[in-house]
């Protein structure tokens, strides 16, 4: 199908709360599908925001069985690919900034994302092994967080991760924080690494974490401390944490 897609491509938004936020962040919607019960409830303000723009609806069956999927809040938006800016241009006012290196579920992308529009990050660079944040479920998951704080991939066909991408961040100013379980790891805490002034905080994938050139590359590597004999958290869970410590000293 994406060869019929417009460049740079569509995405699809689910839910009024997640549609707005994207109508508010500029994004251009192509047409919506819309529960017969929900076109004067919750759908309303949406579709009164864009009269001229197609609305198809069925009932909430036919829905479920078009898509594949419940519908959440009974709404769906295709809607434009927004072009991403640089990280250069990202990083250009940012002082906290979260890199996630090849975290492949799409909820837990959505859930960093809230959590770092909710924690004081400034913006997102994802590896070209991450899910994709405008996939519907990453969207749903971030309640629409995701187009208020910028992001963009960090690798490109001129630019390699980890290396060229640790390269670039050093070179716009930024430590970089490889958060990690190692013996040289400092605590999240550490009063030198909460008073950088410009921070990469870098989360890695499920499972298996950072890869060690990254760990290798950074400025610190940093852990959450643990008790009861757990070993680590999820990926999102220990986004929060993160944030919260090392953003509320800004």
């Amino acid at each position: 199908m994406r060869l019929y897609e417009p460049k740079p491509g569509l995405f699809i938004a689910e839910s009024p709360k997640v549609i707005l936020r994207a109508l508010d962040a500029g994004c251009i919607p192509v047409s919506f599908l819309v529960e017969n019960t929900h076109i004067t409830g919750e759908a309303a303000p949406v579709l009164d925001r864009c009269p001229d723009t197609p609305v198809y609806t069925a009932e909430y069956n036919v829905l479920v069985n078009l898509t594949g999927y419940a519908l959440t809040r009974g709404m769906l938006c295709a809607m434009y690919r927004p072009t991403l800016p640089t990280v250069e241009e990202i990083c250009a006012n940012a002082r906290r900034i979260a890199v996630l290196e090849n975290v492949v579920n799409p909820t837990n992308v959505g859930a960093i994302f809230r959590s770092a529009a909710a924690l004081n990050m400034d913006a997102v660079l994802l590896t070209k092994g991450c899910s994709d944040p405008l996939y519907r479920r990453a969207l749903r998951v971030s309640m629409g967080t995701v187009f208020q704080v910028p992001w963009t991939f960090i690798e490109n066909k001129n630019s390699v991760w980890p290396d060229d991408g640790i390269r670039c961040l050093k070179n716009l100013g930024f430590k970089t924080a490889a958060m990690a379980l190692d013996d040289n790891s400092v605590s999240i805490d550490n009063a030198m690494l909460m008073s950088e002034d410009k921070l990469a905080i870098i989360l890695g994938t499920e499972g298996d974490g950072l890869s060690t050139s990254t760990i290798a590359n950074c400025d610190y590597t940093v852990k959450i401390p643990m008790s009861h004999g757990v070993d680590s958290l999820n990926v999102a869970a220990a986004s929060a944490v993160a944030f919260w410590q090392l953003g509320k000293h800004m």
